[in-house]
């Protein structure tokens, strides 16, 4: 999952000109951008509160004791307001796997039925450096990333690092980092990511993001509308488990 956090702060303004349907408390909210622009766009209504999200991804993982979600947060929050928020997640930490209490520098990443037979199967990553007291690790320490644009015709295939100091096909002794590919185009359409979803993201992985990652399958592919596909017959779907049956 990935989630835009943003501080929204209670606006008697908004709640009055939407009638009464935009009356939320000051919290921590899932939005776009903005959490006061437009309606449905930058932000939804009913506002969605990141712990709110939040409990509702623990909550799934009670009830499929098999399963492990890794959440990305694009963050805009100060720590302090995350910390309230999530200390409001019933069986959050119970669940939270901490690569850097894990050892994973030492030992390496652990199996996905380590991470099941532990129980800690929520790993969460923030694109801010100052709160892995918290258990939300910096991805920049833990993964490699592409650049998230294809453009804004979606023919910019070139897989190139997010950050120039952290190359996709860096080498670290005895550590491996996770490698989280995004295949987006500047703005996301139902009609766009059809075009985008199948051959084409296929294609990408082989040809440029595993040469430019050293021979590399990614460990997480990130797409819109991932349902949607170009009628190849290859999906998001059917991509990730091409690359999960590789040896």
């Amino acid at each position: 999952l990935s989630l835009d956090t943003h501080w929204y702060e209670r606006s008697t303004w908004l709640c009055i000109i939407s009638f009464g349907s935009d009356c939320y408390p000051s919290d921590v909210y899932l939005c776009h951008g903005d959490c006061k622009t437009f309606a449905g766009a930058t932000y939804a209504l009913p506002r969605q509160s990141f712990h709110g999200t939040m409990q509702t991804v623990v909550d799934f993982l009670a009830a499929h004791p098999q399963e492990v979600v890794t959440v990305f947060l694009e963050d805009y929050v100060g720590a302090d307001q995350l910390q309230q928020s999530l200390g409001r997640v019933r069986g959050l930490q119970d669940m939270v796997f901490r690569p850097d209490a894990w050892g994973v520098r030492q030992h390496g990443w652990p199996k996905v039925a380590d991470l099941v037979t532990a129980g800690k199967r929520l790993l969460i990553f923030s694109d801010r450096s100052d709160r892995e007291h918290l258990g939300v690790m910096y991805d920049k320490s833990w993964t490699v990333s592409n650049f998230w644009s294809l453009g804004d015709l979606g023919n910019d295939l070139a897989c190139v690092s997010r950050w120039p100091d952290v190359p996709l096909d860096r080498q670290e002794p005895g550590f491996r980092r996770l490698f989280t590919m995004s295949h987006h185009r500047n703005v996301p359409t139902v009609l766009t990511a059809a075009l985008d979803n199948g051959t084409k993201l296929r294609n990408r992985i082989a040809e440029q993001c595993r040469s430019a990652t050293g021979g590399r399958d990614p460990n997480f592919v990130s797409v819109d509308f991932h349902r949607l596909s170009d009628g190849s017959g290859h999906t998001p779907a059917s991509i990730v488990a091409e690359l999960g049956a590789r040896p």
